[in-house]
């Protein structure tokens, strides 16, 4: 496996890094990190998936090393990853994303659907009509609501929300020290708030899977797959003793879940 490389494009909103790595393959995984999370949430998968796909994972707009971005919204988001992937010559993807990076992809894929080899959901949410108007205010009103705790607090709080073992729980603490409490409040508003004006019925062609974890009490993330499943009929695997970050809580099942994945997409290919 080659090591891995940092790169980065350039457009008029700013930078956005990503890396590139993994042996050459038919098939290319790119990892879309949840908000507040940066490329480092997958490093369980990176290793595991070295030898077998290309692999490209980001830091999404607004984040880790890509914050210093102008104007959060789901178009330009993709737009980026779009740019991405032509730079580097990616035709079809399978795309993995958790939370807030399984909503990019759906986006994603709804607008370049002949780009989507496939897609993997972990602990994410729907586009579409399953929101409240209840859901949606109080998406707007995340970033004060995050002012009232102290700072120690929110992290911890924020860490222990999204990861059962000390491991996850010391990455994600980790990955939210890149931020001060101002920004990460404010993250947490723009991240959330750009769903609502930009939230409309998508069409997944391809072949996608939704994975929850078990102990996942984020909002009503776990209640939102369980109807995103029973209206599509995409299968939902939980994943006993995972938070919101499953794929770092259990790598191990979820990788093999991921492998079965990629199988039955190159299956599909013949």
């Amino acid at each position: 496996m080659e090591e891995m490389k940092e790169k980065r494009i350039r457009s008029e909103h700013g930078e956005t890094y990503y890396w590139v790595y993994g042996a050459e393959s038919d098939t290319t995984l790119v990892f879309l990190p949840g908000l507040t999370a940066d490329h480092r949430l997958f490093e369980q998968q990176i290793s595991f998936f070295g030898n077998c796909c290309k692999m490209i994972v980001w830091d999404c707009p607004c984040h880790g090393k890509s914050r210093h971005y102008g104007e959060f919204s789901y178009a330009n988001i993709t737009a980026e990853l779009d740019r991405i992937l032509t730079a580097e010559n990616v035709d079809k993807a399978i795309f993995v994303g958790q939370s807030l990076g399984g909503m990019i992809a759906q986006y994603y894929i709804d607008r370049f659907p002949d780009k989507a080899d496939g897609f993997v959901s972990i602990d994410s949410a729907p586009f579409g009509d399953y929101y409240s108007k209840s859901d949606m205010f109080w998406l707007s009103q995340l970033e004060w609501m995050c002012k009232m705790f102290p700072d120690k607090t929110l992290r911890r709080s924020m860490a222990k929300m999204c990861a059962v073992n000390e491991s996850a729980r010391s990455r994600m603490i980790e990955m939210l020290s890149e931020y001060s409490k101002s920004e990460l409040c404010r993250l947490m508003y723009v991240g959330e708030a750009a769903f609502i004006p930009e939230n409309k019925e998508v069409t997944l062609p391809c072949k996608t899977l939704l994975l929850l974890g078990e102990k996942d009490y984020v909002g009503k993330v776990a209640a939102y797959n369980r109807e995103w499943s029973k209206r599509t009929g995409y299968p939902l695997v939980i994943i006993h003793g995972a938070a919101h970050n499953a794929n770092d809580d259990c790598p191990e099942e979820v990788n093999k879940l991921i492998e079965s994945f990629i199988a039955d997409v190159r299956a599909g290919r013949d």
